[in-house]
């Protein structure tokens, strides 16, 4: 890893974490748009139901005062169908993501896009990645009725999760040990209906959450002990951080490069900084609850959004 000029110590990560355009509002100086934008089901924020709504209203706010009028609606709603050529959307019911799609093919704008959303989930997004060489641990899909996992032993200990979908439940996410732990749990999944299980290897060392819009100036990262900023307590299997270098502008093009491949323009995700400070990306979330940064972050997403109307 290059340790030039461009690197920052993670010791001064709450000084550095905010890159932030503060000018990118402007009035609008053509007709207001309509704009649909669809909230996330609560059963799709799992100990993070007011953190998402807060942000989806903070975002609705602001394009209101950018002149634009928002029709919100629940995912429940916008499955009846929705009208709007623009729309913004939190949505991870599948259903409503195949709608969304439906409605990019007649020319309506979506952000984030509903292929973006399905590539979101698991299997999909681990696939999208090991084509594009992203930097991620070894992994492995496989058929939770028949896991024969050959050189298991190489990805323990490993970090188990449900390829079909996101995690909705701590169950969701697990961690083996060993191959024993390992196949137990597939074993679990393929009992509550889950064909299909990413592997990871586990990676030692810090755990980062960072957060991005693309196409702007914006780029926040945290340690999430520094907020208590979790949604099943994973985080702890990797413990306390150490303060590994984060080389903020690696971790930038990385994140930047993911949402390019899962073609999402609002993202967050998990990176770990090892203790030689290379980055690996484990995870990516389309529109996630910005929480730690919900302020800031929201004036931009807006910004974003409102480029969708102008293109």
């Amino acid at each position: 890893m290059d340790n030039g000029s461009n690197q920052h110590s993670s010791k001064s990560i709450s000084e550095n974490r905010k890159i932030i355009r503060h000018d990118l509002i402007k009035p609008i100086e053509k007709e207001q748009m309509l704009l649909a934008g669809i909230y996330r089901n609560c059963r799709y924020s799992p100990n993070h139901i007011g953190n998402d709504r807060a942000v989806f209203e903070l975002v609705a706010s602001h394009l209101r005062q950018m002149g634009h009028q928002v029709n919100e609606y629940s995912e429940v709603e916008a499955m009846r169908g929705v009208r709007e050529q623009f729309v913004f959307t939190m949505a991870r019911e599948p259903h409503v993501a195949r709608m969304l799609q439906s409605l990019e093919n007649v020319g309506a704008r979506v952000i984030n896009s509903g292929y973006g959303i399905e590539n979101c989930y698991r299997s999909n997004m681990t696939r999208l990645f090991n084509n594009a060489g992203i930097s991620i641990p070894d992994n492995a899909t496989v058929d939770t009725r028949e896991p024969d996992i050959p050189n298991f032993h190489k990805l323990t200990p490993v970090w188990i999760k449900r390829g079909d979908f996101h995690a909705i439940h701590k169950e969701d996410v697990s961690f083996a040990r060993n191959i024993d732990e390992g196949y137990s749990i597939l074993a679990e999944y393929a009992c509550r209906g889950i064909e299909t299980a990413v592997l990871n290897k586990h990676i030692v060392g810090d755990l980062v959450k960072f957060y991005g819009v693309r196409g702007a100036d914006f780029f926040f990262h945290f340690y999430p002990e520094e907020y208590q900023h979790s949604k099943f307590g994973n985080e702890t299997i990797n413990g306390k951080a150490a303060h590994y270098t984060v080389h903020l502008d690696e971790l930038k093009r990385i994140a930047g490069q993911a949402a390019d491949v899962l073609n999402i323009d609002i993202y967050g995700g998990d990176a770990i900084i090892t203790p030689n400070e290379n980055i690996y990306l484990i995870d990516m979330n389309d529109f996630p609850s910005f929480a730690p940064c919900r302020e800031q972050a929201a004036p931009v997403i807006a910004w974003r959004i409102h480029q969708m109307t102008i293109k």
